[in-house]
């Protein structure tokens, strides 16, 4: 920045438990902020989750409503990328 100093803030994950407690948060943060209700962080569950490399996911569900989240931290970078996803159908398909 000109005429000022940048202030980097990097997200660093050094265990699973610690990434999927932080998307567990997040989750009931974009809850207050957008969704329809409030939840707790009793509410949300982890659906599944996995490391690759520098890489993690998760996906998180909640027991109020038919969203889920999917969460994508980037280790190169440093950032935490959330998708939001509302299941709009449930139907069993037969032959």
């Amino acid at each position: 920045m000109e005429g000022g100093s940048a202030l980097w803030c990097i997200m660093v994950i050094s265990s699973m438990d610690e990434f999927q407690e932080k998307c567990r948060i997040q989750y009931v943060v974009w809850h207050h902020k957008f969704g329809e209700n409030g939840i707790s962080l009793n509410d949300t569950f982890v659906v599944w989750s996995c490391k690759t490399l520098q890489n993690w996911k998760c996906i998180i569900g909640n027991k109020v409503d038919n969203t889920l989240a999917e969460y994508t931290f980037n280790g190169d970078k440093g950032e935490l990328y959330e998708d939001v996803y509302k299941k709009l159908s449930n139907r069993c398909i037969t032959e």
